[in-house]
């Protein structure tokens, strides 16, 4: 099966789950868990850290599969604040290639981060997946991603 493939059975899990769930700390839950279960061999961590409401320029770690997560993250700072501060996914093959890179876990070596809107185009938070090996993801995680957190969260 193609990881394209995956995704979209993984797509239909998701949504057939959450058909009429509002609550979004339960969706963040469920979608951060069926990813992992579905690519338990390439994604590390998989969860989301949402925005902070009294404090715009933050996020705080929401709910997630892995070892622990960074509780705080500001915007512009790492791959997730950057995400979040420009409102578009990064694809990173080598996160220590890059300066700003938080390290909150040393083994993560890969990451995609997915900025999530709601139906107003609020950002809410990021979808933050990390992976062992070097260059994990590409245009087609990118793709999936996108369109997974944007049926979820975004449709009204």
């Amino acid at each position: 099966m193609s990881k394209a493939d995956t995704y979209k059975t993984v797509e239909s899990q998701i949504l057939a789950v959450l058909e009429g769930e509002e609550n979004i700390t339960a969706c963040m839950a469920t979608v951060s868990c069926l990813l992992a279960q579905t690519f338990p061999s390439v994604f590390f961590w998989t969860g989301f850290y949402v925005v902070v409401p009294e404090k715009a320029d933050e996020l705080v770690v929401g709910p997630y599969q892995g070892t622990l997560g960074c509780l705080r993250i500001p915007f512009g700072r790492g791959v997730c604040g950057t995400a979040a501060a420009d409102r578009e996914t990064q694809i990173v093959p080598d996160v220590h290639a890059i300066a700003n890179h938080i390290a909150c876990d040393s083994r993560t070596k890969s990451e995609i981060v997915v900025p999530v809107f709601d139906h107003a185009e609020n950002l809410i938070g990021v979808l933050d997946i990390d992976s062992e090996e070097l260059d994990s993801f590409d245009d087609v995680d990118r793709f999936w991603l996108e369109k997974i957190v944007q049926q979820v969260f975004a449709t009204p």
